[in-house]
């Protein structure tokens, strides 16, 4: 590691909420651009339970967004953010139609958050990814 390993969060700068699942677990990185680079503001992880490790991979995607969405209320409710994911289905998340009901109770849910879905690489997406595999 180097510094800084987390920054204090600006309100006033669009926060970027980066996802991701495994077959083990969630992880979750809120960061922001600070001079050009994006920096941690938070991390966060959690096991999947026996039932959602049954879940096939883009459910877990999905739940990885919504359980990441949930942890950070505080700084995503009632602002714009990014959302970024490795999933490259999941940047239709807000337009899409998904035959999975548990997907499109997921979708509903997450409308009371103003967000724009971005794709990035695995290989970007280290924080998250890292995370998911840590528990």
């Amino acid at each position: 590691m180097s510094k800084p390993v987390l920054q204090l969060p600006d309100v006033n700068k669009r926060f970027v909420l980066r996802t991701d699942a495994s077959d083990r677990g969630l992880g979750a990185a809120l960061m922001q651009e600070n001079e050009g680079t994006l920096f941690p503001v938070a991390y966060d992880s959690t096991k999947l339970t026996d039932r959602e490790r049954k879940y096939p991979v883009t459910e877990r995607e999905v739940l990885a967004i919504v359980w990441g969405v949930k942890k950070f209320p505080l700084y995503l409710y009632g602002t714009e953010f990014t959302l970024q994911t490795d999933h490259g289905a999941l940047r239709f998340l807000n337009t899409a139609k998904f035959d999975s009901p548990r997907i499109m109770r997921w979708a509903l849910a997450l409308q009371l958050y103003n967000f724009d879905v971005q794709y990035i690489k695995g290989s970007e997406n280290v924080g998250a990814d890292y995370l998911n595999r840590f528990k």
